[in-house]
């Protein structure tokens, strides 16, 4: 069976060189796919081996550009920059970055150490802005480019119960806003998109239980789940051509919970 076709075609997308972190599941998962599907090339960094490998498997289709996956611990930036150093050096310009990758570990206050602070803030902040650190030179002498980070609503809510991680997704829409500003005449954009709870395997798995649940649907407007495709379908249009003139901005998309 082929691939389904994208819902929305994006001409200026295809062929385009895109990089993804943490790909291999969740919303990253669903991002490399749409990326797929608009017919772009599309890398992506992880630590689950199995995962990617089986996504690659699973999206190498005749007519498609197969994805290309590259294990990186991202919590560690000397292996990031070491990544990111062979990526570059076959691929100097990458059109379209996604910071996707992350993790919401709950965490009391009185648990949280140095050391878990440290990794807390490099699993979701540090990485974004190393891997933008990265791929801006290209973007720069190309005069063009996207640059996406996820956040979440978490810190608008605001969240209990991750406080740690929760003040790393709020530091990532102020390094949004200072990157738009710092590249923005150099052509490149950078926008941020705030999911609310999104309907992973992970998610379900771990911390989706009834009456979790039944709390989100109370507080959003729309009372169903939110698949991670729908979030894809908005980072696709961040991406594309159809967003030119938008940069420096946060997206929320929670089916109306904020």
């Amino acid at each position: 069976m082929g691939q389904p076709s994208p819902s929305a075609v994006y001409s200026s997308l295809k062929g385009k060189v895109v990089l993804v972190t943490g790909g291999a599941s969740g919303i990253g998962e669903a991002i490399v796919e749409a990326f797929v599907l608009q017919g772009s090339r599309v890398l992506f960094l992880d630590i689950q081996d199995e995962a990617a490998n089986s996504l690659v498997q699973r999206l190498r289709q005749p007519g498609s550009i197969t994805p290309e996956y590259f294990h990186c611990d991202l919590t560690n930036t000397s292996e990031l920059q070491s990544v990111m150093e062979k990526i570059l050096s076959a691929s100097p310009a990458i059109d379209v970055l996604v910071n996707n990758a992350g993790n919401d570990k709950r965490h009391k206050i009185e648990e949280v150490t140095s050391e878990f602070w440290d990794w807390c803030m490099q699993i979701n902040l540090k990485h974004q802005f190393f891997m933008s650190q990265a791929v801006l030179p290209g973007m720069r002498r190309a005069k063009r480019g996207s640059i996406i980070n996820m956040s979440s609503i978490g810190w608008v809510i605001p969240s209990t119960g991750i406080p740690v991680y929760v003040t790393a997704k709020a530091a990532i829409v102020g390094m949004t806003r200072a990157l738009a500003h710092e590249v923005g005449t150099d052509g490149v954009r950078v926008n941020c998109v705030m999911p609310g709870a999104i309907s992973t395997e992970k998610q379900r798995r771990l911390w989706f239980t009834e009456e979790y649940r039944k709390e989100i649907l109370s507080r959003q407007a729309i009372k169903r789940d939110i698949q991670p495709e729908e979030v894809a379908k908005l980072v696709l249009f961040l991406a594309s051509d159809e967003s030119t003139a938008i940069t420096n901005q946060s997206f929320v998309i929670d089916a109306g919970w904020v």
